[in-house]
């Protein structure tokens, strides 16, 4: 029985928040699950949104790196 592991080179996950507070716990929650398999963040790029009612929403992608 063979058994391999193949390392996550690359991720990238999306975020959405009613605030930016929210949003940067989600993020930095995240970062530290993703520590874990040796990922760091390579980029992020973030949005803010209006809806109808003039209420803000934020919105962030975030890329994750292979740590080399």
């Amino acid at each position: 029985m063979n058994f391999h592991l193949d390392l996550i080179e690359d991720k990238v996950e999306f975020f959405e928040a009613a605030d930016l507070k929210t949003l940067q716990k989600k993020i930095e929650s995240q970062i530290e699950i993703n520590k874990a398999i040796m990922l760091s963040v390579h980029s992020v790029s973030h949005q803010m949104h209006l809806n109808e009612n003039g209420q803000r929403f934020y919105s962030a992608v975030v890329h994750f790196k292979q740590k080399k």
